[in-house]
């Protein structure tokens, strides 16, 4: 749901008429008021009204310039007097910039065919020539009296054919060239109707200094060479205007592969910030400038503090920074964008909705300003009556003792100021044009000054770090923010708000980063990042592990949800397949774009876990739930996207399932724990077999393969029938045979075992059942007892012999008492006494088994729970050193308790 655009209504006696643009209109086209229908001039309307005028007798200039006189009296009566939302207002004069251009840019075309021959390449076909829409006009926002910003690009070089007399042959950028000319004066010289638009070229590469119409080939040059981040921004909104056969037809998108790539990038693009800064302290500079000796453009609802512009800043800025990762909020339009940056968690709802309604109220205020006299201006009128005006005609009262629009008007800009310099400034209102006067530089990060401003441990890990080729050769300004950095993490050891530990663990974890210029940037712009950063890597070593491997997650420590919410896998898959949807809209959701996004999405979501289990939020069960949601989610999801990249597949939907075994069968799943898969099929089609063996190979490749956004997880699948050995892919009446020992190909009794703690876990849902069905037939199956249980004593002491321990040490997993003795005393129940205890079917874990069995009767009161218990708090044990990168095993008296109970329960269940 978008942001709603409901303005107040009039006061009494705000008309249009009071505006001496729509006098002179009424006046001077009484005649031609009429030919346009009642209501919003649409594009039909306004094609119909360009045709009407021409069959009239006039000329195409004069038929543009009086289509765009009518259509703007409309708007203002429409506006001023009816309450005409102001996106409407504005997607009129789009579309009216639009039907205009198009209308020109055929009549330009045609008139230099004639002079000239159409512009052909090498190959024999006419060359395309497009018109680039930038700012508002790409945006779909433009103002009432606005100037157009314009590029002029062509699709190639070649020649023109010539005229028939074989005259007139030139090159294609000469034509191009002309084009452009002809182009402008249809649309901004001004005669005696007035002008269409201002046309404005200034942001086509090297500016006003570059030549007018540029190739493709020409602008991917620049903007590898000498594209600048402003431009960027420039860019963002770029989109073709004309001629709509080439946009509808798709060959336009050339510009789109050009320029997407120049303004996001594939990781978070911090680095952007100084160039935003610098760009927008000119334009201040410039403002003031304007405005000194002159207090009346103090009131400028564009350029002042606070203004419409900071609006734009605030939310280009945001899409710049994530838009390479996360597709879904790139837009063109700022409300739009405003709803995005709110829904993917990069701003509050509540800011993105109040921006949204200032964004709205200026822009009507904007309007009203520029309806007066059809001026490109932005500054409040100064003279009483105006101002009067404009106050009513948007439901305030104004009198020289108090005006509700002033009051409105202060108040908004305070606001957006505010959102403003907390992003762009840390919260401090922007020096001024000559910058911080009496503000001494920080001392250098390789002076003694700087060492002895530091904490004397952090001080001797910074010593030697700082004379190291790696910190010598970095760039000043990259220097310079290092510095910033270890300040402020020396600030937080002196104020007590992290250990010097923790500061001296950042330097580790920045160490390998510093060629990675987009993440210093990213932490002296997030200073709330650095801060619980800090606090994170206080609290345990294995967090900066994975920071280490994974550091565009660090972002995530300024989302406000990270420690109030639990994973959500519907919301996960939400947010991945709008993603999907967006890379889809821009052509790049090519394999290579779709696995750095599982990618990314996956390590955002355990390092959320990460952050609320060091932190304490969530207990060592609840980890293991989430990480098991996320890994089902995330295997899920990659099932889905690779089937759809597969070049055999044979129908829309795979009819696959895929089995979890292990950890994630159990939900039991750690950081960084393998995933234990088996793959089966229930597809009747002849080259199914053939089909998922290749679906299950690419399957593992998406999941397993290194890009450049990391790893996903590492692969097992050795559980399959018949192990390493047998199929990939097995049918589900393949493996009902299989592990229910009809046949002379049957399952072991480990795999009985491991099929305890199996599940459907991704695939068609409809399979599900067929599993459980098999799984609950295995476990409910009659067996001899005695053999069973030395089965899996055998099995237990031959893992054991693998692992062997100290005599004075207890790991947590391997000793005689630990986790593992409690899992195989599981499966021995589960598969002894299946066939009459259904309770023991259900895949709920090792610690309700117990408690289950010991219910039922099938061991000693007490022991079931103890054991239970044990196994618990063993968890905890493995869970809290691993965090910390210690070892697993422990002084045999440290676990005596869980060990004993754990002893008790084999006891009981294998008569030990």
């Amino acid at each position: 749901m978008g942001f709603q655009d409901a303005p107040t209504l009039p006061l009494a006696g705000a008309a249009a008429d009071h505006c001496r643009f729509v006098q002179r209109i009424r006046r001077r086209y009484a005649a031609e008021l009429s030919l346009l229908p009642p209501g919003l001039p649409t594009r039909e309307r306004l094609e119909a009204l360009i045709d009407t005028l021409l069959a009239q007798g006039r000329d195409l200039p004069s038929a543009l310039r009086v289509a765009r006189q009518l259509a703007l009296e409309r708007l203002a009566v429409l506006d001023v007097e009816d309450a005409a939302p102001m996106t409407d207002v504005a997607r009129t004069m789009t579309e009216l910039a639009e039907v205009t251009l198009n209308r020109a840019l055929a009549a330009a075309l045609a008139e230099q065919d004639e002079r000239h021959g159409a512009p052909m390449n090498e190959a024999g076909e006419r060359i395309d020539f497009w018109v680039v829409g930038m700012g508002k006009l790409g945006g779909r926002e433009l103002n009432v009296s606005s100037d157009i910003d314009l590029v002029y690009v062509y699709e190639e070089d070649g020649q023109t054919t010539g005229r028939a007399d074989g005259g007139g042959r030139v090159s294609a950028h000469e034509y191009f060239s002309k084009v452009a000319r002809s182009l402008y004066a249809l649309i901004g010289d001004t005669t005696e109707d007035g002008f269409v638009f201002r046309v404005d070229l200034a942001l086509r590469p090297n500016g006003n200094s570059g030549p007018a119409v540029v190739s493709l080939a020409m602008l991917e040059e620049y903007f590898l060479v000498q594209g600048r981040e402003w431009e960027r921004f420039a860019w963002l909104k770029s989109r073709v205007i004309a001629p709509w056969a080439s946009v509808a037809c798709g060959r336009a998108l050339q510009l789109r592969d050009v320029v997407v790539p120049f303004v996001f990038r594939r990781y978070l693009d911090y680095g952007v910030f100084e160039g935003l800064r610098s760009l927008h302290r000119k334009i201040r500079e410039e403002a003031q400038r304007r405005a000194a000796g002159r207090p009346e453009r103090a009131n400028d609802v564009k350029l002042s503090r606070g203004g419409i512009r900071e609006i734009e800043f605030i939310v280009q800025l945001l899409q710049v920074v994530r838009g390479g990762q996360f597709p879904e909020v790139r837009t063109r339009s700022t409300l739009k964008a405003l709803e995005r940056l709110a829904a993917v968690g990069v701003m509050k709802p509540e800011t993105a909705a109040k921006l949204a309604e200032a964004y709205t109220f200026l822009r009507r205020l904007e309007h009203r300003i520029q309806y007066l006299d059809d001026q490109q201006t932005h500054v409040l009128p100064t003279a009483d009556g105006d101002l009067a005006w404009i106050a009513r005609s948007m439901g305030y009262a104004c009198s020289p003792d108090a005006c509700g629009l002033l009051d409105k008007l202060c108040e908004t800009r305070e606001l957006v100021a505010l959102e403003f310099d907390a992003l762009l400034h840390d919260g401090r209102s922007p020096a001024g044009g000559a910058g911080c006067r009496n503000c001494s530089a920080p001392p250098s990060l390789d002076s003694e000054a700087f060492l002895e401003r530091l904490p004397p441990a952090l001080a001797e890990r910074v010593r030697p770090w700082v004379q190291s080729p790696r910190v010598q050769s970095l760039r000043e300004e990259t220097r310079q923010r290092l510095a910033k950095l270890i300040l402020r993490s020396a600030q937080g050891v002196h104020e007590g708000s992290c250990p010097a530990e923790a500061a001296i663990r950042f330097v580790d974890w920045i160490e390998p980063l510093l060629r990675r210029e987009s993440y210093i940037a990213l932490l002296v712009e997030r200073q709330e990042v650095h801060q619980r950063l800090l606090r994170l890597l206080g609290l345990a070593r294995w967090p900066m592990r994975y920071l280490m491997r994974h550091p565009g997650v660090i972002d995530e420590l300024a989302d406000p949800r990270l420690i109030y919410t639990r994973f959500e896998p519907d919301g996960f898959l939400r947010d991945l397949e709008q993603r999907h949807d967006a890379w889809a809209r821009s052509g790049q959701a090519d394999e290579e774009a779709l696995l750095d996004t599982l990618r990314r999405a996956h390590h955002a979501e355990v390092f959320r876990t990460l952050v609320r289990d060091v932190e304490g939020h969530i207990t060592v069960e609840q980890v293991a739930d989430d990480l098991s949601a996320l890994a089902d989610a995330t295997v899920g999801c990659t099932l889905r996207w690779a089937w759809h990249h597969l070049k055999q597949r044979h129908r829309d939907e795979p009819r696959i399932a895929v089995i979890a075994y292990g950890k994630l069968g159990g939900k039991e799943l750690g950081y960084g724990s393998d995933l234990d898969l088996v793959f089966l099929f229930d597809d009747e089609d002849e080259r199914a077999p053939e089909v998922y063996a290749a679906f299950a190979r690419k399957l593992i490749t998406w999941l397993t393969l290194r890009t450049a956004a990391g790893e996903l997880f590492e692969i097992d699948t050795a559980l399959r029938p018949n192990g390493n050995s047998g199929l990939l892919v097995t049918s589900l009446t393949a493996f009902e045979a299989y592990q229910t020992g009809r046949g002379s190909n049957t399952a072991w009794t480990w795999e009985h075992q491991a099929i305890t703690r199996a599940r459907f876990c991704a695939g068609d849902a409809s399979l599900a059942p067929r599993f459980e069905a098999v799984r609950r037939a295995v476990i409910a199956a009659p067996r001899d007892l005695a053999a069973l249980k030395g089965e899996i004593r055998a099995m237990r002491e031959k893992v054991r012999a693998a692992h062997p321990v100290k005599p004075d040490r207890f790991d947590v997993k391997h000793s005689r008492g630990g986790m593992m003795d409690v899992e195989f005393a599981v499966q021995y129940l589960v598969l002894a006494h299946g066939a009459t205890h259904p309770e023991l079917h259900d895949n709920v874990g090792n610690i309700a088994l117990l408690q289950r069995a010991e219910a039922g009767g099938l061991l000693p009161a007490g022991v079931g729970r103890a054991a239970a218990d044990a196994y618990r708090e063993l968890r905890r044990a493995q869970h809290r050193a691993r965090l910390d990168e210690q070892a697993t095993q422990f002084p045999l008296e440290d676990c005596a308790a869980p060990r004993d109970a754990v002893l008790a329960l084999w006891r009981a269940v294998f008569d030990e």
